[in-house]
């Protein structure tokens, strides 16, 4: 039986190319051909022969030696972003969430959570809240397996709390999580608490971000007392070789003004204080803090405002005596360099 199917297809087969004549074509023969242009034309330019390049920004493939447009609006299958840097590109794509430097393992891991519920929003029986429970546990080990990641799990937690009672931004926090680390890989901590390295890290990252506060506001919300927090931001900037620059009283212009709800004219007139004073250099040597302060009060003058030395003082924290000799030494310098400005 297997025998007579063979003849009969060869049979066919015969007949078949019997009835094509020599020169003639097939629809077989056809379609080989294209197949094999096609693969052609993917590598080769039609008119030169030359390689074929992708260009990928206009959606072309372009010959490479005679410049031929073979193919046009190729469909872009890559995002509908644009990114310029490694941080951008991070931040913008959609395939989780963005690492941090905030988080001990950059938010990379995952986190069971708390609810005792399923996806339907049902409660768990007893024995699956048990299991659950056993493993948040094991989870909450695997994330932090050895001592280090424990302590730098439990200091960013510390500058995440202090910058929330600070209204820091998160610029600010990823930098002061930046420079804990850069502490704890050169081994700086020992001899030194947690807390007071992580409020010193916080406390430089403020200043090198241009939103300063002050080391009475550090104080109050740190786990630790002025001097060692002083101490250790000393010796942070020294080991760690950090740029950071003096405060400008300008930049505490705006957070008092907002807390004193001043007008907007008052911290204009401020900051031009302010920026006089630094041409003289009468700044120098003088706290900033209470160089602002003295700015929002002259400034209040000037503008007929209502504010008192009390109030300037209890937002910025500085005593009323040292409000009074500075106001007074703004209003001269700034009134000196009108005459000047005059004469010249």
């Amino acid at each position: 039986m297997t025998r007579q199917r063979f003849d009969t297809r060869h049979q066919r087969a015969g007949e078949s190319a019997s009835r094509t004549r020599p020169g003639t074509r097939t629809s077989e023969d056809d379609a080989d051909e294209r197949e094999h242009e096609h693969d052609e034309s993917v590598t080769t330019c039609p008119e030169c022969g030359g390689h074929l390049a992708a260009d990928e920004e206009r959606g072309e493939t372009v010959c490479e030696d005679c410049g031929l447009v073979v193919e046009a609006d190729a469909v872009d299958r890559g995002p509908e972003w644009r990114a310029f840097d490694a941080n951008e590109q991070e931040e913008k794509s959609r395939v989780g969430a963005p690492t941090t430097k905030m988080m001990h393992d950059d938010g990379l891991s995952t986190t069971i959570g708390w609810q005792n519920k399923d996806a339907y929003g049902n409660s768990l029986s007893a024995h699956k809240r048990k299991q659950m429970q056993r493993l948040r546990t094991w989870d909450e080990r695997f994330r932090t397996r050895d001592s280090q990641e424990r302590n730098l799990k439990q200091a960013l937690g510390e500058i995440d709390r202090m910058a929330s009672a600070l209204g820091l931004p998160k610029n600010v926090r990823e930098t002061a999580s930046v420079v804990y680390r850069r502490a704890l890989e050169d081994g700086l901590l020992p001899g030194r608490s947690i807390e007071g390295v992580a409020t010193g890290s916080l406390h430089a990252a403020a200043r090198q971000a241009g939103s300063p506060r002050t080391v009475d506001e550090m104080t109050r919300v740190s786990r630790v007392d002025e001097q060692e927090f002083t101490r250790t931001y000393r010796y942070l900037v020294k080991e760690l070789s950090l740029e950071v620059q003096p405060a400008d009283p300008a930049s505490y212009l705006p957070r008092f003004a907002s807390d004193l709800d001043a007008p907007d004219g008052v911290e204009r007139r401020a900051r031009e204080l302010v920026e006089t004073a630094k041409r003289e250099a009468v700044h120098s040597g003088k706290s900033p803090v209470g160089i602002a302060a003295a700015a929002i009060y002259a400034a209040g003058l000037l503008e007929d405002a209502d504010l008192t030395q009390r109030e300037v003082g209890a937002a910025a924290d500085v005593s009323e005596v040292t409000i009074r000799d500075r106001y007074r030494e703004l209003l001269r310098t700034a009134q000196n360099a009108r005459q000047q400005q005059a004469a010249d």
